[in-house]
């Protein structure tokens, strides 16, 4: 494991955790599509401008298929939960994420699910429920279920993300800017159709989409992706808690929200558990940008 690729990985789910304030203190209310377009498509633009090179050949088809599990599916049924329960509900509900890589890296990559990583999944969703789950607010089935459904959609991606790879010559910009792109041509027809027309904006607005776009999506993905080429698909999501409790921590920062002993504790627990995530005893063997290492098997996982 290089720390290094890890930190920087990291920056993503913890870019990602200022995405609530941002959303409730400066942008539209009631337009989570809307808000998904303007994350999605505008970065994609950047990012493929910047790139300069197109999938060729299956890659078109791959390209698509990724887009809409990590951003055109994912965004829309994150919003969608996020306005149908409270945000702490709709966080314990996603935070299931690692058990769901963890299967799906049983089936797709043919790494053996272990007890360790298990209960480091289980201690990470009972962390970040400490942290964000508050007394008030009733399950919603639709909203469970679209929590639920968005975190299978990312876990999807991320795993097909690492068993694919990369085209030779092709880097995670250019990756990172087809799926976003993708996933905000998804979107836009969706966003029109039901939500109707852009709504009007102001300063904040602006602003709050231009960070969305550019650091919260462009940048942060970017890193995402490049992560997954070069750490295992269950190192990675068990970065994912990082998110809420930077959710918990700009809440508490910039939003005065106060902290109880008890989410304090949560949040050394999933702490404690995303760390030990990292952990790939008994792997030696390095891979590179979704390359194989020499001598390893189609799918298999191993440390860098």
């Amino acid at each position: 494991m290089r720390p290094t690729t890890v930190l920087l990985t990291a920056l993503a789910p913890i870019s990602w955790g200022t995405t609530y304030a941002v959303t409730t203190e400066f942008l539209p209310a009631d337009r989570p599509l809307f808000t998904g377009l303007m994350r999605a498509l505008p970065a994609g633009l950047v990012l493929l401008a910047l790139a300069r090179v197109l999938p060729r050949g299956a890659w078109w088809g791959k390209a698509a298929v990724l887009g809409a599990l990590n951003i055109g599916a994912f965004f829309p049924l994150l919003f969608l939960s996020a306005y149908r329960m409270p945000g702490g509900l709709a966080a314990v509900v996603s935070s299931v994420g690692p058990l769901f890589v963890v299967g799906l890296s049983a089936l797709l990559l043919g790494q053996r699910p272990t007890a360790r990583s298990v209960i480091t999944g289980a201690v990470a969703a009972f962390g970040v429920s400490l942290v964000v789950l508050r007394a008030a607010g009733a399950l919603d089935p639709v909203g469970a279920l679209a929590a639920l459904a968005s975190t299978a959609s990312m876990s999807a991606g991320t795993v097909l993300t690492k068993r694919w790879g990369r085209p030779d010559g092709v880097g995670p910009l250019a990756l990172t800017a087809w799926q976003l792109t993708a996933g905000g041509l998804l979107i836009a027809p969706l966003a029109l159709l039901i939500e109707g027309a852009p709504p009007a904006l102001d300063g904040r607005a602006v602003g709050g989409y231009l960070y969305l776009a550019l650091a919260n999506t462009a940048v942060a993905y970017w890193l995402w992706f490049r992560g997954i080429g070069r750490l295992t698909a269950t190192q990675v999501t068990f970065l994912g808690p990082l998110s809420p409790l930077t959710a918990a921590v700009v809440g508490w920062a910039a939003l005065g929200q106060a902290l109880t002993p008890v989410q304090l504790a949560g949040m050394a627990l999933a702490f404690g558990a995303t760390v030990a995530g990292q952990i790939r005893p008994g792997a030696t063997l390095p891979i590179t940008d979704g390359k194989r290492a020499p001598g390893t098997k189609p799918g298999a996982l191993t440390a860098v």
